[in-house]
């Protein structure tokens, strides 16, 4: 006899259906080993798929619902996108869970509380504060991202972030050099997994106009078409350099050049900023949001 698991397929950072970053959300997973969610994962074939293991509900409230992500090939401790499409499904399929208009999700990495604005699903996660690494050699970035030394941006070194999952901010001069982004990933993964990250995540200024900021990362041998979790990262570089001044809400735009466009909606404060990253300074208030939108829903049918 077959055992019934519901789940929901919803695209995430976008208003609109079959753009965004896809995420499968599988409900009422407690039974479940850690094998067979990485098998399920692999199964749906996305960047990322999450489990839901309820507990009582006046701890899920308070503490967070208990939630794991997966990519097809390793569980990961927090990941932007399935924070914000997972508490989305949370506000229409067990609304329980939510003390007022908040969602809390107990991650690897912690609980991230996700709040929500009026009764649809444009939320907002509030990451984990910033841990600033090293900088980063601007001739080898460049040559393990295909692209030219003179390609990155002057006033913007490359550097590890993290905000639960580190990766290697690259700031690079135009829109078009991002568009010539190739990543080689068989030199980049040791290159950074030795440094303290796992990926790049590059992005590029594009003018003063919105989005003020386009990105891409590049993974799997694949494309991301949106990263919650590296947005985070680069808002709080950002912040600290003085790029973007400190509370100030953008957007960021990525998936583009893979035909799903998401749009990410960033802030963070920081005291004592300084574009040469003063020793003293301190990022806070790391804010990533966007909309999710339902797309289907199912059953998984396990032995």
């Amino acid at each position: 006899m077959s055992h019934e698991l519901e789940y929901f397929l919803v695209d995430v950072f976008t208003t609109v259906p079959l753009q965004g970053n896809p995420l499968v959300v599988v409900m009422n997973t407690a039974s479940l080993a850690t094998g067979c969610m990485q098998a399920i994962a692999r199964e749906f074939n996305l960047s990322e798929t999450t489990f839901v293991e309820h507990g009582a509900i006046e701890l899920e409230r308070t503490e967070g619902v208990r939630v794991r992500i997966f990519t097809t090939q390793e569980e990961l401790n927090f990941a932007g996108h399935p924070t914000l499409g997972t508490a989305s499904v949370l506000r229409l399929a067990a609304p329980e869970a939510a003390d007022g208009d908040t969602i809390r999700l107990k991650l690897n990495v912690g609980t991230v509380p996700v709040r929500f604005a009026g009764e649809g699903l444009d939320g907002e996660m509030t990451q984990k504060e910033p841990e600033f690494g090293a900088e980063l050699d601007r001739a080898a970035v460049a040559r393990l991202c295909g692209l030219g030394a003179g390609d990155l941006h002057p006033a913007l070194p490359p550097q590890v972030v993290s905000t639960g999952t580190a990766f290697a901010i690259v700031a690079v001069r135009s829109v078009e050099v991002l568009g010539r982004l190739k990543v080689n990933h068989d030199e980049a993964t040791p290159w950074l997994r030795e440094r303290g990250a796992r990926w790049f995540y590059v992005l590029a200024p594009t003018g003063g106009q919105e989005p003020a900021f386009r990105a891409r990362m590049q993974f799997y041998g694949g494309e991301d078409p949106a990263t919650g979790s590296a947005a985070g990262c680069a808002i709080s570089y950002l912040a600290l350099r003085e790029a973007v001044a400190s509370g100030e809400a953008i957007w960021l735009r990525q998936g583009v050049e893979i035909g799903r466009p998401s749009d990410l909606r960033l802030s963070a404060r920081c005291e004592n900023s300084h574009p040469r990253q003063a020793v003293d300074a301190r990022v806070t208030d790391v804010r990533v949001g966007g909309s999710t939108v339902l797309v289907a829903k199912g059953r998984l049918f396990l032995p």
